[in-house]
């Protein structure tokens, strides 16, 4: 198992940093010894995702505790964006700033995706944005979409997909592949919670893509529930019950 692990430190560079860290961790024990992905495991991070396993808190404190957890998110995904030079005026002298020199887009999965756009816009306005409805239905056992929305031209653009839950991995497969019909750039899969075995999808059939998340959970139950989760970031976020 691949597992990079990102925390701030002042004073290192971010390369050399992330090969030293390489180094030094130990594979975790999963069900597979070839998972791929980038934890975040910042202090911050990881007090707030203990805020939203609490199954006391209201959908108005999930809600914004999840745009929180966004905002620090896009900024450690968002590293190796380009920039170019530019000259700038300060109220005392001329000179040379760093500009992102690269268009992003942002497309969040339906609908619990929705929860972490704002926290991410935040962080970078200057995105562009997407939506993709897609779930699974248990009757037919397939993905079904049923709204794709997508800026004009997204040709060779970075992605950033949001889905606050990485479970099976069968609606995060489905949007990936939906969005490299159209030719789109890298694709960065943002979660808070990823189970492995949809890890394990995602590094089987799109190995290109990087996932990023804050917690490796445990397992699957019975029912498709990450374990141990935080129950359905849907339903959390906005204060909904399934209904048979």
């Amino acid at each position: 198992m691949v597992v990079r692990r990102l925390k701030s430190k002042v004073m290192e560079p971010y390369f050399n940093f992330t090969e030293n860290f390489m180094k030094k961790t130990k594979a975790k024990k999963t069900i597979s010894s070839k998972l791929k992905y980038i934890q975040m495991d910042h202090p911050v991070l990881q007090h707030k995702l203990a805020l939203l396993r609490d199954k006391n808190i209201s959908s108005m404190a999930f809600r914004q505790i999840v745009e929180e957890m966004s905002q620090l998110i896009a900024y450690e995904a968002t590293r190796e964006l380009k920039t170019t030079k530019t000259s700038v005026v300060t109220p005392l002298e001329k000179t040379t700033c760093s500009k992102i020199a690269e268009p992003l887009l942002i497309v969040a999965i339906l609908r619990a995706g929705l929860g972490m756009l704002n926290g991410m816009m935040k962080i970078l306005p200057f995105a562009t944005v997407g939506h993709i409805g897609i779930y699974r239905d248990r009757f037919i056992n397939a993905t079904v979409e049923y709204y794709l929305r997508l800026p004009k031209d997204v040709k060779n653009q970075k992605i950033l997909l949001l889905d606050p839950m990485l479970a099976s991995g069968d609606t995060a497969c489905a949007a990936i592949e939906r969005l490299k019909e159209y030719g789109v750039g890298k694709i960065q899969l943002i979660t808070l919670l990823a189970a492995p075995q949809g890890v394990a999808k995602i590094n089987e059939h799109f190995p290109d893509v990087e996932i990023y998340t804050v917690s490796l959970e445990r397992e699957l139950n019975k029912k498709g529930y990450i374990l141990p989760g935080m129950g359905d970031a849907g339903d959390r976020l906005y204060d909904t019950i399934q209904h048979s």
